[in-house]
């Protein structure tokens, strides 16, 4: 369902970013319970709030319903680090990963 998704996809975000229900609900300017409220099922954001949770996560609304990328915030961090390197330095990451695929 629906519901079962998003609040797996927030609490998996948010442990992914190592954050407190609390911290994150204070850090998107909700009440002190509010994610935990989510993570419960007995709310769910506005769209403006889940824009926020978005922000916060550093994630576009589509990465946070792609359920295919189940680590949005290292793979966001990955392609940041990669945009840095050379044309050589990629083709050894590449090399890299066709490898670690390959086990």
């Amino acid at each position: 369902m629906f519901e079962d998704f998003f609040i797996e996809r927030i609490t998996s975000l948010r442990n992914q970013k190592n954050v407190s229900a609390r911290e994150m609900s204070l850090a998107i300017g909700q009440n002190p319970s509010y994610i935990n409220r989510i993570e419960n099922g007995k709310t769910f954001p506005s769209m403006q709030t889940f824009f926020y949770i978005c922000e916060y996560f550093n994630i576009s609304p589509m990465e946070f319903f792609n359920d295919g990328c189940p680590y949005p915030l290292k793979t966001n961090q990955i392609i940041e680090a990669l945009s840095k390197l050379d044309d050589t330095q990629l083709d050894a990451i590449l090399a890299l990963i066709k490898t670690m695929q390959n086990h």
